[in-house]
């Protein structure tokens, strides 16, 4: 009878681990879903990108260690808008957006870290030497999506928008392609994880952009700040061109 009731404890929770994990590919496999983003960072970048979401029918959860502060933006994106702390974002979210200073990104690991573990991440973060000191030399050494897998070693990571200025961003966002020769500009991305990878090319689509798969985490190096592929406002052809890309 123990035996039996052990059993059946198993069976369902493997159940329920087969059906998580298919629902894992299914989010990736559906570019036409729209589902929840947890935005850690509501400044430039990550208000930004997020607001193109959420006009584009996405829930949005701006994180903030004083989610009142973002009173303003929730209100004025309206009900798919909402605010709340880091924990709260990613709990919230089935892609998690980091935007913040990359300083900071020592710290974010020990404080969410963790809770990253098997989520879509997309990375923004940009290593500059003035700001950010000893990490800056470590992306230097070790390269920029090295460097971000290692602080957050358990997320899906991704590496996207952050070749451009969020002021390119906000503009060409919105215009969706309308408003110049050739379509969408381009954005370069690069993962390791193929769902991750399609989830992020979706997302990306959805802010108003053509995603430009430029290979794994080790090839985000090709469009970090300061490379020859980073701050290029063109469309998908002419950004592989730029890059090499033969694909």
């Amino acid at each position: 009878m123990r035996s039996d009731r052990f059993t059946r404890r198993t069976a369902l929770a493997l159940a329920a681990g087969l059906s998580l994990s298919a629902a894992v590919p299914a989010l990736a496999q559906d570019g036409t879903k729209k589902i929840r983003i947890g935005v850690i960072g509501a400044g430039n970048i990550g208000g930004t990108i997020g607001s193109l979401w959420v006009k584009d029918g996405h829930e949005v959860m701006f994180a903030s260690r004083h989610p009142e502060t973002l009173a303003p933006l929730v209100s004025e994106l309206g009900p798919k808008a909402k605010a709340g702390t880091p924990e709260e974002a990613i709990k919230f979210g089935d892609a998690v957006f980091i935007a913040v200073p990359y300083k900071a990104y020592p710290d974010l690991a020990k404080e969410i870290g963790p809770a990253l573990n098997g989520k879509f991440v997309l990375d923004a973060g940009n290593a500059t030497q003035k700001r950010d000191g000893a990490l800056y030399d470590e992306v230097q050494a070790g390269g920029i999506g090295a460097t971000s897998a290692k602080y957050f070693p358990g997320a899906k990571l991704v590496r996207a928008f952050n070749a451009a200025n969020y002021k390119v961003f906000a503009k060409e966002g919105a215009d969706g392609g309308k408003g110049r020769a050739g379509g969408r500009m381009a954005i370069p991305i690069a993962g390791d994880d193929p769902d991750a990878l399609k989830v992020a090319a979706s997302l990306v689509r959805d802010a108003g952009f053509d995603p430009v798969v430029v290979g794994p985490l080790k090839d985000a190096d090709k469009f970090a700040m300061g490379s020859p592929g980073f701050g290029h406002d063109v469309t998908a052809p002419e950004l592989r061109e730029k890059l090499g890309l033969t694909q």
